[in-house]
């Protein structure tokens, strides 16, 4: 118990120092003979996650139950995969927006020089898809206002995602708002240098980041609950 209320909500050097050291030996004996290594690196995570996740609960609802129960596994699925490195070389986890009626979900990646955090819409299903289209092709206005807010802006500077390349079938490739529609998936990424992942600043600067993605949450969110006359569905 002492442990977790003295050790600090940060991301250690030393986390990034053994997943640099994993990376170089990602192997089955390699990884047994420092698994303890890394079940102390993974404990400290979990404070940060479990911290992360209180500072969440400020200006959100979130169903992920523990900082803890965030976390992904650090083992790879190879089965599919011709990378038969049965190891992540990153940390990584994600919250869940609670109830039906908060879309969205928030990322977090950790990984010496590829850090990021994100949002929004990986793989939305063919119904929420159209609706969001239906959405922008009628009045696109709203969600351009949201991608052009500074708070925006600053944070994760565009929209990003998967697109098609001409138009999505049953729109037209002339639409005033295609740049909007080929989007497949809807994402919010802001990348940081190893520097400020490990500075004590990274959890509030976290919790900013995922705050300033709300605006586009509640958008999607109306757009994906709503029916056209308001109504819940």
């Amino acid at each position: 118990m002492a442990k977790q209320t003295t050790a600090q909500p940060v991301v250690r050097k030393s986390g990034f120092d053994f997943l640099q050291a994993l990376k170089k030996n990602n192997h089955r004996d390699w990884f047994n003979t420092h698994k303890e290594r890394y079940q102390q690196e993974q404990e400290q995570l979990e404070l940060f996650a479990e911290a992360l996740l209180r500072e969440l609960n400020k200006h959100d609802e979130i169903e992920t139950p523990s900082g803890k129960k965030s976390l992904h596994r650090i083992y790879r699925d190879i089965r599919f995969s011709s990378d038969k490195t049965p190891y992540k070389t990153n940390w990584s986890g994600n919250f869940k927006r609670a109830t039906k009626f908060r879309r969205g979900g928030y990322y977090f990646h950790l990984e010496p020089g590829n850090s990021y955090l994100a949002g929004g819409f990986w793989a939305p299903n063919s119904p929420d898809l159209k609706r969001i289209r239906d959405e922008i092709a009628f009045d696109a206005a709203p969600l351009r206002k949201i991608l052009k807010s500074k708070s925006f802006t600053t944070t994760f500077g565009a929209l990003t995602g998967e697109q098609v390349k001409t138009a999505p079938k049953g729109f037209d490739a002339a639409h005033e708002a295609i740049d909007l529609l080929r989007f497949k998936q809807y994402l919010l990424i802001r990348r940081f240098s190893d520097k400020e992942v490990l500075s004590d600043q990274f959890l509030a600067v976290a919790s900013a980041t995922y705050k300033n993605m709300r605006p586009f949450f509640d958008y999607m969110s109306e757009v994906l609950t709503t029916d056209t006359n308001g109504l819940e569905i």
